[in-house]
């Protein structure tokens, strides 16, 4: 069994490591991280940066392996899985998505994204975000609730390359993009879904909202009480049996 991890914005694919780490060692052995160009990955000159674009490269990536793997998503990670299962499901053998909430009609996007998705206004943040040294990036991701050293070793994947990416892809999936796309969410159940449900995370939708997406998917929700954004760095043990738990249940 492949478990392949998908990393999302605005990190790199360091942010599994813990995770990984509380792995069995024969299942250490078998990950693979498909980190996103621009996200921990070189972005190319002609690389479509938008939703769209994200997609077909999962898809790409995925239809590499001559045994569909296990897909584990983040932020949007977890969206670019949700495609792959509801659009291509014979590449994966079950997927995991955190972001399910956004297929919602009455999701909401979180005051970053919206402040990402104004022109000038997103440019002026990305460029204090990622402004500084390595040191100087750290110090500001640990303030989004990264702790360290994954902190440090996210900071040094950051840069002018990966907010040109990430103003680029939010502004591809304005809202009526995502209720539309929310409509083809019960094709997901076509492979074995769990959906991470975090409780402090505040970019996610609410945990009524992601247990209604999680339904309409066919997916199995586990809530991670007192956990947040970074609920695989925040308790890796807890995160590894959650997966491990679901994994062992097909």
């Amino acid at each position: 069994m492949t478990i392949a991890f998908v990393n999302g914005v605005p990190v790199t694919p360091a942010v599994w490591t813990p995770l990984i780490n509380e792995l069995p060692e024969a299942r250490q052995r078998e990950v693979v991280l498909l980190s996103p160009p621009g996200f921990g990955s070189p972005l190319p000159p002609d690389f479509e940066a938008t939703f769209d674009g994200y997609r077909t490269w999962l898809i790409e990536e995925l239809s590499r392996f001559d045994t569909p793997p296990d897909v584990v998503g983040h932020d949007f990670g977890g969206g670019f899985a949700l495609e792959v299962a509801m659009t291509r499901p014979d590449l994966i053998r079950s997927w995991v998505s955190d972001t399910i909430g956004g297929y919602e009609p009455d999701f909401t996007w979180h005051e970053i994204a919206k402040v990402w998705q104004t022109p000038g206004e997103g440019e002026r943040d990305i460029a204090e975000t990622f402004s500084g040294n390595a040191d100087e990036r750290a110090a500001r991701m640990t303030e989004w609730g990264i702790p360290e050293p994954t902190a440090g070793d996210v900071a040094a994947g950051q840069g002018p390359v990966m907010g040109k990416a990430i103003l680029s892809l939010y502004r591809s999936v304005p809202q009526p993009v995502l209720i539309e796309r929310g409509r083809d969410l019960p094709a997901a159940a076509a492979r074995p879904g769990l959906v991470p449900i975090a409780t402090q995370d505040l970019t996610a939708g609410s945990a009524a909202l992601r247990h209604r997406a999680a339904a309409r998917a066919g997916a199995r929700a586990v809530e991670l009480d007192g956990l947040g954004h970074w609920w695989m760095l925040e308790d890796p043990a807890r995160a590894t049996g959650m997966l491990i738990d679901f994994w062992n249940s097909f």
